[in-house]
């Protein structure tokens, strides 16, 4: 049966639908009863039971990690728990702890992240993943061009620490603005995908984009030392 939510004080109509999806997504239930930060756990997991980016051992970058659904996928199939790999992740919120995990609540977009966690992560990264996102404001040229710009960031970040044959997974919405970003990712990468995992939202416009095969020589970062890719 459907849940549907009343009115009550200075619930805003936004709001309380947004509450009845919460309710009603079947994702959300079975986040919650397989104990997933969120539902976007299952975002990643279809889309490497498909194309098999995470492997073990791998040194991971995860930007934008909270609530922590990502990390807690990467970290089981890198096999943290088995003291394999590594994952840095950091956020503008608190995420709860997750073991195995290095988190850091800071804006990625502030001038001292990347070096931070080019330091914490301790040499190159197998994989940059990017669900960043900024609080949408409902026009959706704006809300494009601003997850545009957090995916460009983020591969800029990347091209300072990922290693050859390394991937880059990121959040993007449907629009044509972002040519000049795929452009630039099938100039660095030998393979890119654009995806829909299941777990998104049908009427939401979100998409991932999925570039693997790292071949462009990473540019100098200072702590960061050259390293071979993980063979898993």
């Amino acid at each position: 049966m459907r849940v549907k939510v009343k009115k009550a004080g200075k619930l805003k109509h936004s709001s309380q639908l947004w509450l009845e999806r919460q309710l009603n997504d079947p994702y959300v239930k079975r986040a919650r009863e397989m104990g997933y930060r969120s539902r976007a756990a299952f975002k990643i997991e279809e889309m490497d039971d498909r194309f098999k980016f995470l492997k073990s051992g791998q040194k991971l970058i995860d930007l934008g990690c909270a609530p922590g659904g990502w990390c807690q996928i990467a970290a089981m199939r890198v096999g943290l728990e088995k003291g394999k790999g590594r994952i840095v992740g950091i956020d503008l919120l608190p995420v709860d702890p997750i073991p195995g995990v290095d988190l850091i609540e800071m804006d990625f977009m502030a001038d001292e992240a990347p070096a931070l966690l080019t330091r914490r992560l301790g040499g190159r990264a197998d994989g940059v993943m990017s669900d960043m996102a900024a609080n949408t404001t409902g026009h959706k040229k704006t809300d494009h061009l601003k997850i545009i710009a957090l995916a460009e960031a983020a591969l800029e970040f990347t091209h300072t620490i990922l290693a050859p044959g390394g991937f880059f997974l990121a959040k993007l919405f449907q629009g044509g603005e972002s040519a000049e970003l795929l452009a630039q990712l099938k100039r660095d990468f030998t393979t890119v995908r654009n995806l829909k995992p299941g777990a998104s939202r049908s009427d939401s416009s979100e998409l991932y984009v999925l570039a693997t095969g790292f071949r462009r020589k990473a540019e100098t970062a200072q702590g960061v030392e050259a390293a071979a890719p993980s063979e898993g």
